[in-house]
Parts: structure tokens; C-alpha cells; sequence
């Protein structure tokens, strides 16, 4: 079983960030119940998928979870919320502030359910500043913490976000550190706490530990920025077939690089000789290369570099890395049965624990699913889920023959 069995957190999140983060928890053994709104989680729709609402985005970022569909605008399901907040760890959502307050699920109206819940706000930017009811997105915050400018400057000039939801990843990455410290800290104390996890301060910190550089300094030893990774020509390296992903960073991996290629003479090249000689002049240096990967085939620069243990690794694409040999021996894709979908690809929990293995506690959850279950566990009565039910506070999954 999982290192956070027993822990019980009511997931409001939606789209990416959040249901990452909650889908993290889950993985490591945390009961988390996802309440939907009538609406629905909009990441249901997106992409493939085999029927509504269960779209492949929405399969592999809330696996484990169990779903409740309640209608937080109605007085009737915010009470019903609140009654499950007694017996929860921890609350997260991800709207704005204001929001939560409007319904009247602010941090006071939680806390008074439950003195000791954790109650973790994912949003965009923080409350005490001039954006604070400002609304973010993934590529809002991209833009804001200088990722776009990052890769115009290495680039052809066109500022362009990652096509990755990578600010949506970091934060909830993130936010998955905050909640185990504040579970710890209510482990130790028996008090609850509010957190913030605001994106825009989060991104900033995580691109500027690469790019503040000389600007870190007061006054400035430079406009900031780290020189190889702002290089135009910091790519895979195109060999006479195809490219290859490879690193000649230190001392010993140039000298090995020469040396595996018959040219230990371009060491004598004062632009080669040291680390700072390189860095200095990393243009030229990548173009050289660049220009001797051209020389030979894929497969030949592969094992030519490993056997001079330089660091190298295949450019994957989407459909060759589920091929690959190394997630194939550790087991990384598991084809497993979903009750709706049918066969479906999964991918494991990439890290190993020795004593309490995180795993997937089970598929992602229809709409609704698990409405009648949550709401008994959590001391209504069969007539009060009914009544519910029918007041429209909360959707219930057809009665169980």
C-alpha cells in the first residue's frame, strides 16, 4: 500500500494542473474524491477517446481517483461539501480565491468544518500583488516567466511556448510539495493551514535559477541568460540518417569524443581547451560538432559514443518511444482493462520505493461514479442522498440492482 494511506482529500481541480498533482496523491495511496461540477471536468473532452467524457488526456491525469458530481452554486451541495470536509485531510482547488469565497468555501468556512484541514489553492498569481484576480493559463504563465523569449533568443527569433503543458506540470509538481509538507505539519500539530501555490512566482523561480545569471548581482555583471542553453544551435545533432541526442560537456568526454574519432589534435584548439573556453565560445563549438555528426549514421555515432561512455540517447517520437527497450525491461507501459474504455496503455509510477510502492489505485473514474459511496461514507443517511439527489445538489450514479 501506498505511503499516504488514510488520507482522505477532496480534489476540486480541473483541466491539467491540479488533477496532476491529485492524480500524484492517489498514486502514493490518498483516497481522492474528485467533485465535478454538472459540467463536468472540460479535460473529459479533450482528445481520442472511445466514449464521452473519457478522452485520453482525462485517463492519464485522474487514475486512481473517485468521482462526485455536486453542485457547489447550490446551498444544499456547498452544505454537503462542508459535511465532507469534516472528515478530509486536505481541500484543493483551483480557482481563483475569489471564487471559492463567492461560494462560500473560503479558507475560514473550511477551517470552521474542520480545524485541521489543508487547504491548498492552486491559481495564478499571488493575493497580494496587482495580478491577484488575474485568470491563467498554461500558456499565459509561459509567457510570463520569459519562456517564449527564451526560445526566440534560441531560436529564429519567433517566440514560442514549449508545446508541453509545462507550467501546469512544474506547479503541480509543486503543489504536490506543499501538500505532503503541510500533511506533515498536521500530522505533527493536529492544525490545519491555507497554502498558495501561485504559478506565475513559481515559473519565475523555476526559469530564473537557469537564466537570472549576471542579473542575480546588484549592480548586474550581465543582461542574464545561460550561454549553451540559449544556443541556436543547442539541437540534436543530424547524423547522414537520421539525429541522435548527445552531451560532450566535461574534460574527460571531449577528450574521449576526439580521441573515439581520430582527431585528438582539435583538443590544442584554445576555444576546446577548458570549460570556460567552451562556454565562451559555444556557437562555433556546437556547429563543429554538429558538422562531424553529419559524417556518419545513427546507429554508428551510438555505438561509438557509448563505447567512449559519452552520454548519448535516440530522438524518440511519439509512437517509437512506447518501442523503446529500456521502458519495455522496467515495465513503464502496462496495458491494463478500464471498465469503460476496454484496453488501454497505462504508464507506471517511474519512481522505486522499497517498502511502500505507489500504484495505481485504479482507472479514472466515470461522471459521477462514485456519488452514493462518498456521500455514505461520509454519514449521510440513504434518505438525505436521496433527497439530494433529487434537489439537483448532487448527480447520483443509478442505484446499485
Amino acid at each position: 500500500m501506498g505511503p499516504l494511506r488514510g488520507i482522505t482529500i477532496l480534489d476540486l481541480t480541473t483541466v491539467l494542473m491540479g488533477p496532476y498533482a491529485t492524480q500524484i496523491l492517489a498514486d502514493m495511496g490518498a483516497d481522492v474524491i474528485k467533485v465535478e461540477s454538472p459540467e463536468g471536468d472540460i479535460v473529459r473532452q479533450l482528445g481520442p477517446g472511445r466514449t464521452k467524457g473519457m478522452g485520453g488526456m482525462f485517463l492519464n491525469v485522474n487514475r486512481g481517483k473517485r468521482s462526485i458530481v455536486i453542485d457547489l452554486k447550490q446551498v444544499e451541495g456547498r452544505d454537503a461539501l462542508l459535511r465532507l470536509a469534516a472528515k478530509a485531510n486536505a481541500i484543493i482547488y483551483n480557482v481563483r480565491p475569489q471564487a471559492m469565497a463567492r461560494l462560500g468555501l473560503g479558507y475560514e468556512a473550511l477551517a470552521a468544518a474542520n480545524h485541521a484541514i489543508l487547504y491548498v489553492g492552486l491559481f495564478g498569481y499571488g493575493q497580494t500583488g496587482p495580478y491577484a484576480a488575474k485568470p491563467a493559463y498554461d500558456d499565459l504563465i509561459q509567457g510570463a516567466s520569459g519562456i517564449p523569449t527564451l526560445i526566440a533568443m534560441a531560436g529564429d527569433g519567433t517566440p514560442r511556448y514549449v508545446p508541453i503543458t509545462v507550467a501546469d506540470r512544474v506547479v503541480g509538481l509543486k503543489a504536490v510539495n506543499a501538500i505532503l509538507g503541510g500533511l506533515m505539519h498536521q500530522h505533527r500539530t493536529g492544525a490545519g493551514q491555507r497554502i498558495d501555490v501561485p504559478m506565475f512566482e513559481e515559473m519565475a523561480e523555476f526559469v530564473l535559477i537557469d537564466h537570472l545569471g549576471g542579473l542575480t548581482y546588484d549592480p548586474p555583471l550581465d543582461h542574464g541568460g545561460y550561454a549553451r542553453l540559449l544556443s541556436q544551435h543547442r539541437r540534436p545533432y543530424k547524423t547522414s540518417d537520421g539525429h541522435i541526442c548527445a552531451l560532450i560537456y566535461n574534460d574527460k568526454q571531449w577528450k574521449s569524443f576526439f580521441g573515439a574519432i581520430g582527431q585528438p589534435e582539435m583538443l590544442e584548439q584554445p576555444r576546446f581547451a577548458t570549460h570556460a573556453a567552451r562556454h565562451a565560445h559555444i556557437n562555433e563549438i556546437y556547429q563543429e560538432v554538429g558538422r562531424i555528426f553529419l559524417t556518419r549514421a545513427t546507429a554508428e555515432w551510438t555505438e561509438l559514443l557509448e563505447r567512449a561512455d559519452i552520454p548519448v540517447m535516440p530522438m524518440h517520437t511519439l509512437e517509437s518511444i512506447l518501442e523503446d527497450p529500456h521502458l519495455d525491461a522496467v515495465g513503464f507501459f502496462k496495458t491494463t482493462e478500464h471498465p469503460v474504455e476496454g484496453r488501454i496503455r497505462q504508464m507506471r509510477v517511474p519512481s522505486t520505493w522499497s517498502a511502500t510502492q505507489p500504484e495505481p489505485a485504479g482507472p479514472a473514474p466515470t461522471f459521477g461514479e462514485h456519488g452514493r459511496d462518498i456521500l455514505r461514507e461520509g454519514g449521510f443517511s440513504p434518505e438525505e442522498i436521496e433527497r439530494l439527489g433529487q434537489q439537483g445538489a448532487v448527480q447520483l450514479p443509478p442505484s446499485p440492482r
